[in-house]
């Protein structure tokens, strides 16, 4: 695991939601000026305690054309590079914060966690999760099948964002962004588990499975026509249980569902982000929510 500093630059029921803040909303997309969110939650911050927000967004409401269309995130697929950077701008505003302040990564499905505290000076590094402090900074994780990982302690002010595929399930990338965020203080971390291929579409080899289960049995599983397949979001709620993290599964198999980008079904195809950003505590004058209260949108996309 790397910890170096400074940065910027994918039908289930929700699991349970974590003591004393989380909640899920009803089950349709919800607009942001252009920007189309698939899911989305808030954290009201209270005179204590910073505010979190969360979102995934879907593939509507960007400029990208076709296969692409339309808010396609991702570099390096084939898209107009000027599109995407028009839809990572869009995402930026609708989470408030300069382009630079959207933090993405250079996924490369291994197990490396950056702390960031600020804008990304120079090359990217390579990295598959990022965490902070900083309330100015969102940060994004970027998929098409794989599992977009959000994580928050807003007691600690403390956010991460994971990019959680097969490779980063059975390399130990969750729990080394866990062990990055505790690092910085965190001790209640709830995590936003956002929509992925489900085990139905993800067939693999058997030996490929039998590796998967080795780290989580609960990710082996059966495709759709009984052949061999890894449930890689079961696999990561059972590592974060584990860890003693909570957790809300957010509805969806990006293959099955037309809102989201999959690789599995268009290997031609965008990227959709799941985005977490912590929101400064409220001033000392400001009434506290009651506990538990959520303030603005808490809503999810369509099930898949």
């Amino acid at each position: 695991m790397r910890h170096t500093g400074n940065a910027d630059a994918t039908p289930r029921e929700p699991g349970p939601v974590g003591p004393g803040s989380f909640g899920v909303g009803g089950v349709t997309a919800v607009p942001y000026g252009s920007v189309v969110y698939f899911w989305s939650d808030e954290i009201a911050p209270t005179t204590t305690r910073s505010g979190v927000r969360f979102a995934i967004t879907s593939r509507h409401g960007g400029v990208s054309g076709p296969p692409f269309d339309a808010l396609n995130l991702g570099g390096g697929v084939g898209d107009d590079p000027v599109a995407v950077e028009t839809n990572r701008e869009a995402v930026a505003r609708s989470f408030g914060v300069p382009r630079r302040h959207l933090v993405l990564m250079n996924q490369c499905h291994g197990n490396d966690v950056v702390v960031v505290d600020g804008p990304w000076q120079g090359e990217v590094p390579p990295a598959d999760a990022v965490v902070t402090t900083r309330a100015d900074l969102a940060l994004a994780v970027v998929v098409a099948d794989c599992v977009p990982l959000l994580l928050a302690d807003p007691g600690a002010g403390v956010v991460g964002a994971v990019h959680a595929g097969r490779p980063g399930m059975t390399s130990g990338i969750i729990a080394h962004a866990v062990e990055a965020m505790r690092g910085l203080g965190a001790s209640r971390i709830h995590a936003v588990v956002g929509p992925s291929v489900c085990g139905r579409c993800y067939e693999v080899p058997e030996a490929m499975r039998d590796a998967a289960a080795a780290d989580s049995p609960v990710s082996a599983t059966l495709s759709w026509t009984g052949t061999p397949a890894v449930d890689v979001a079961a696999g990561v709620v059972d590592q974060l249980t584990r860890l003693g993290v909570t957790t809300t599964w957010v509805p969806g198999c990006t293959r099955e569902h037309a809102d989201l980008y999959s690789y599995r079904q268009h290997p031609t195809t965008g990227r959709f982000a799941g985005v977490v950003r912590l929101v400064d505590p409220a001033p000392a004058d400001a009434s506290d929510p009651a506990p538990g209260q959520l303030v603005g949108p808490s809503e999810d996309g369509a099930r898949g």
